[in-house]
Parts: structure tokens; sequence; C-alpha cells
């Protein structure tokens, strides 16, 4: 029998539906339920993509035995991280303090009032009836000693928490800055791109960091580090050689293994930061124009929905075999294209007799552009047609608000940059969607799913995010209405996220209270709700917005400024803000009639430089055949002159 998932609007609960488990959905009542009971809470946070959260699902939630001690001696609750990432992200503080690192599937043991007592990630069968027997145990004959442990942990994180958001008033300026490209050249690999070991996941928004910390101080080696780990991850087994798009992270230095699953938010990001370089670094455009324009064939084509909006993510695992889909040996590349193509596909790919991933299958990489270009079109097109006929990895249909506002914002203003209304007109129907059938009541709402909208409140990064977006197609398209409608969105926020001092809340005040508060300051895999806020608000006054915009996000990025200080690649979103404020902004106000020359010149400009396209409103626009070149608050004459443009 279906439990009480059935009705969720997570496809990741959803493939809980027919557990043998009673679980519940986060919520009070099972709280509740915990408490008339006099039983913990054994709360399961992971999400549809993920690989361990689908082992640990067929090894334990499917089996007889482990519903039946769940059943007895706890109340059950699953989670999906993307739909509520503010109970993700408290319980994930606990996961990280006791066990000193994270991950999903997130497991943790509640009392019946919320507080954590265990929490661990991904645990065999054996192991984790092991641990519910022993919990059980210790449950019935010292649960005040239990609940005294849970009660100091969300103290001690709570103080933690006081002590990281506490402000700094020296705030985010180029000093610092230029502290943060010092300690990420010494984390950066010279040799296969990227910061740190493996595994080595994508830094878009400290590459977007880089990038305008280049364009404002001409510094050669914050653009190298950009095109070195941007090259190499384009031409690595990360990112998808035929039918586009990157995989999550790579699981070795040289980015050769991916973990498969595909997540819209880091295409997302990845897309802004390609569209940026291949504009600006003529050395870098002929692969990453490249790359923009098979991940956007690639997003269209597998994440946009019905409803005109992108799904969350492709799995990781097909049939339950993770990358089947993907990889190749050999002989599958001389069945599929004859035996001299085969050949000379395998070698250019980089797929060995031994294989490069598991069982002698490879990855598929680019290490070399192919000597003959229409030839290698071809072959990836067969390639694509071939791998189109097998089993295909599952899709996570659920639209998240604020990894479609970053797509929106990537997509208008990679179709601005290479002259593509299509992508923008795209981005445009997308937004539309949201703003119509995310907001309930005045409330933005965080997903939807096949156009029903789930219960969940948008939390900071939502509305951070789709301003962004809003903003950009502002900037596309000269339509003052995305502007109205972004100032509406952070107006919002500001009552319900941003606190008297400026920090930035990660729920609203209208929100369920956690025992622990999810706030944080840093970035993690996508922007966080700080530095969506912040770059949001930097943007949104550049472009017209009402006063105090500059001065509220310098607010907010003074509680970012000592993370960024010693840990710069947790925080590229919020040095994006601050790079942004430091150049000026710096602000084109581009005429509707300016002549080709003139649009031209300003698709070129610096990144960072924020370009109005078709500007007609606001006290600085431009004639119709004229651009105004501003810097903060200060503009210049207008100007039909290509020189004059930063």
């Amino acid at each position: 029998m279906p439990n009480r998932l059935s009705s969720s609007t997570s496809p990741y609960l959803q493939q809980h539906a027919d557990n043998p488990v009673d679980w519940w959905e986060w919520g009070p009542e099972a709280f509740e339920e915990a408490g008339r009971r006099g039983v913990p809470v054994l709360l399961s946070v992971g999400y549809a993509a993920c690989h361990w959260c689908h082992v640990m699902a067929h090894e334990s939630f499917e089996d007889d035995e482990v519903a039946e001690v769940l059943r007895v001696g706890f109340v059950t609750v699953k989670v999906d991280r993307e739909e509520r990432p503010d109970v993700d992200a408290a319980y994930m503080s606990a996961l990280t303090a006791l066990t000193g690192q994270g991950g999903w599937p997130m497991t943790c043991l509640l009392t019946p009032t919320g507080e954590p007592f265990w929490a661990g990630t991904y645990l065999p069968r054996d192991g984790f009836l092991q641990l519910l027997r022993a919990a059980s145990v210790q449950w019935e004959q010292d649960r005040p000693r239990l609940e005294h442990g849970g009660a100091e942990v969300v103290r001690t994180l709570t103080e933690a928490q006081q002590r990281a958001a506490a402000g700094s008033a020296e705030g985010l300026e180029a000093r610092l800055a230029d502290e943060a490209v010092r300690s990420l050249a010494a984390d950066a690999d010279p040799q296969w791109g990227g910061f740190g070991g493996a595994p080595k996941f994508p830094p878009s928004m400290v590459l977007a960091f880089l990038l305008r910390h280049h364009a404002r101080t001409g510094e050669a080696r914050s653009l190298e580090m950009v095109r070195h780990t941007c090259e190499r991850m384009a031409r690595s087994g990360m990112y998808d050689q035929v039918g586009g798009g990157f995989a999550r992270y790579a699981v070795d230095r040289a980015w050769v293994v991916p973990h498969f699953e595909k997540m819209l938010y880091d295409n997302a990001l990845l897309l802004g930061v390609y569209t940026d370089l291949a504009r600006t670094d003529p050395v870098s455009r002929p692969w990453a124009e490249r790359v923009v324009r098979e991940t956007v064939e690639w997003l269209l084509r597998e994440l946009w929905t019905e409803q005109e909006a992108f799904a969350s993510s492709l799995d990781a695992d097909t049939e339950g075999v993770e990358g089947a889909t993907y990889t190749w040996t050999r002989d599958e590349l001389v069945a599929a294209l004859g035996e001299g193509d085969g050949e000379r596909a395998a070698d250019l790919l980089g797929v060995t007799p031994a294989g490069t991933f598991e069982h002698g299958r490879s990855t598929l990489q680019l290490t070399a552009d192919p000597d003959d270009a229409p030839w290698w079109a071809a072959t990836r097109q067969r390639l694509d047609v071939q791998r189109s006929l097998r089993p295909q990895p599952g899709r996570d249909d659920k639209v998240v608000t604020a990894w479609n506002g970053l797509l929106v914002a990537a997509l208008a203003h990679a179709g601005w940059a290479f002259d593509e209304e299509d992508w923008v007109d795209v981005a445009a129907r997308c937004a539309r969607f949201l703003l119509r059938e995310h907001v309930v009541e005045g409330r933005l709402r965080r997903s939807s799913r096949d156009g029903t909208v789930g219960g969940a409140l948008a939390v900071a990064e939502d509305h951070g995010n789709l301003a962004d977006g809003l903003l950009a197609l502002h900037r596309a398209t000269g339509d003052p209405s995305w502007l109205a409608a972004a100032d509406d969105l952070l107006t919002a926020a500001r009552s319900l996220f941003v606190r008297p001092d400026g920090s930035v809340a990660g729920t609203g005040t209208d929100a369920d209270r956690l025992v622990l508060d999810p706030t944080t300051t840093g970035d993690n895999a996508e922007p966080g709700g700080l530095s969506a806020i912040a770059v949001a608000l930097v943007r949104l006054g550049a472009q017209g917005g009402p006063p105090g915009c500059f001065e509220a996000a310098r607010d907010a990025l003074t509680h970012v400024s000592e993370q960024a200080r010693q840990a710069p690649r947790f925080t590229g979103w919020s040095l994006v803000a601050a790079e942004e404020l430091t150049a000026g902004p710096t602000v084109v106000r581009l005429g509707p009639s300016a002549s080709p020359e003139l649009e031209a010149t300003t698709r070129r400009a610096p990144v960072g430089t924020l370009v109005l396209h078709r500007s007609t409103d606001g006290p600085a626009a431009p004639p119709p055949s004229a651009a105004v070149v501003c810097h903060g608050t200060v503009c210049g004459l207008p100007t039909e002159d290509p020189a004059a443009m930063p």
C-alpha cells in the first residue's frame, strides 16, 4: 500500500511512496506523533538524482525487516533536500559538526522536539539495522542523556552560527578580493585546473568572481585560472561530449570519471561562466562557445518541461547502474560507427581497451580538437542517436524557483551575448511561468511539479536568484516590466529575510521555526541566500532600482568578509557582488537604434559590466542611437563612438 508520500509534489518522495516504511513528510504532525508515542524521529534527507540515496533505498527502505524495526521504534520522516533546503541546511550543520563531513543520503536521529543526537550519511543495511536497534535500546534505557546531548548540539551550533554571522566593518572591498585571489592561486591545481584535490567540483561561482577580478584589475593570473579550469573541464569526462551539459562533479583530480548526475543549477552557473569567457577572451572562444551552444541544446532537449520551465536534474543511475547511459567500450564504438570511424573515435575520445571507468568501460574525453571538424560533428551526431537507443536516466521534473532563476539569468545573458533571441525568449517564457504559478497569495513558493505548486515557502536564494534572472531579462530586452518584477521580489525579500543588522536569514519570518537556524553566509553547490540577495541588490541598484540597494548589499556582505578571507572557495558569489560594487557598478545603457558596431562592442564589454540593451527607461536613458556609460551613480555623456565603451 502506498504511504503518506504518494501525494507529494516531490519526485524523490514519490520514489519512496511504495516503501514498506511508514514515512511521514516533514511537518509538525510527525513530531507530535513522536511525542505521543514517546519515540525518536528517524530523519532521512536526499534527492532524486542521488546515487547513494538510491542504493540505501533499495538495501534498507524496501526491506521488510528494516521497515518493521522503524515502525516499532521510530517515527520516520523523509525530506527532499531540494524542496526543503532549510531543513537540509539545518541538519547538515549538525552532521558536519558531529562527523566532520557532509553528504547524502543524510540520516539523523532526533528527539520528538527535533534536536539531533546522532547523524550520519549512507549506511549499508546491516549497519543501519545495528544503529536502529542500538538507538532504540539507548532511548529506552537512557533517554534523558540522549535528549541532553541533542540540546547541547543545538546550543553549540547556535552559538557558532551567531559568531560566524557577526558583521565586520571591513566589508568585502578591493583588498579582500585581492587576498582571495592569492588564496585561490595557492589552492589551484596547476596540472588539471580547479581547486584542491579529489573529489573535484566545478567551481563556477569562484570562476565568475575571477573573471570580474581580471576585468577590473587586468591581473593575468585570475584569467589564467579560469581559462585553464574551464578548458580542462570542457575536454573532460565530466562534460558530456556527445549530448552536452556537465555532470555534478568528478571523483578524480583529472576530471576523468564524473558522478554522472546532471543538475540544473550547475549547468546554469557554468553556462554564465563559459558565456563570459567566450565573449571576452579570444583565446578561449572556439571551445568555450561550443560548450555554451551544446549546453543550451541539452537544456532545451532534456530539461525543458511542458509547463515552460526547467526540470531539476537527471539521475546518476540508469536502471540501477551508475553511468550506464554515458560510458563506452571500443567494441561498442566500432559497432556504432564501423571499424574505421569507431577506432578513430575511440582514439580521439580516450576510450582504452582497459577502460577509464569500471568493468572495462570508458568515459568520453575530447582532450584536443579533432583535425576534421565536419567528421567529428557527424560522428557526434551518430553517437547521440545510438546512445538515445539505450535506457535513459530518470528525470526529476520538479521545477525549483532558485535554480530556474539561475538559468533564466544565464540564458538571457547568453542570448544577448551571442545574438540568439530565441534563448532570450525561452528565458522570458520560463520567468513568466514562475511569476504566474510560483507566487501564491503574494508569497513566492519553492517548487512545483506538473504545474502544481508545492507547499514549501521560497527561501532567500529563491528570491535572489529569480530576481537576478528578471534583471538579466531587463538588460537583454529593455522591457521595464522585468525591472519592476525584480524590485517587487527584492522588496519582499528584504522584509522576509534581511535582519536589522543587514545579515540574511535562510528562511522567512513567516516560515516554521526549526531547532537549528539554517542561516549560512557562504555558498555551497549554488549561491547561498546572502550572496543571492546581495548580487541581485547590486544589479537592481545599477539598473535603476530604488535608492539604498547598494548600501543594503554592502551591509549584507560585511557578514561574509571573514569567511571570504579564510575560505574564498565558498564565498564566490559574494565576491562577485563585491567586485561589481568595487567597479562602480559599471553600466552601459544602449539605445534601441544604436549602430551594429556600437552594439557589437558592448557584447565584448568587460565581465561584470551590465549592458542594458534597448534602454529607454530611467533618468540616464540614452538617445536612441547612442549609449551612456555609468559608474555607480555617475554617468557620462551620450556617445555613438564604439571606442568610448568600457
